[in-house]
């Protein structure tokens, strides 16, 4: 086990986040960014209304793919909705893993703890 003097134990603590509100918080803007940058790309790139590039940015981003109606032309639009496809699902999962890692964690912790006394009585 590492041992840490106070001052760095405080440090650590201070980058990590402990509220959910807080996680709510930093998660939403994180998808918040790619979704606008997203959107003021395929605007700027393939000419479309603001409405239907945030559309398109957020059909990608959620991990449905391009809607039907709307399909990047050019050769630099192609290429950046598919760098924005990994991108943007990325930081999506990321997001909601941040966000809802902790709760995660102890519904494991609970499961292990489960199994170990399971175990324990056969």
């Amino acid at each position: 086990m590492e041992n840490r003097n106070p001052e760095q134990k405080r440090a650590k603590r201070a980058l990590i986040p402990r509220s959910f509100w807080v996680r709510a918080v930093y998660s939403i803007a994180l998808i918040g960014a790619v979704v606008l940058i997203g959107t003021l790309a395929m605007h700027a790139i393939e000419g479309w209304s603001y409405l239907d590039s945030f559309y398109f940015t957020s059909f990608i981003a959620t991990g449905q793919g391009p809607p039907g109606n709307l399909q990047p032309t050019s050769p630099l639009g192609k290429v950046f909705s598919s760098l924005l496809a990994f991108i943007s699902v990325g930081t999506v999962i990321t997001a909601l893993l941040f966000l809802f890692g902790p709760f995660l964690g102890r519904v494991l912790k609970a499961g292990e703890e489960k199994v170990e006394r399971l175990e324990r009585e056969i």
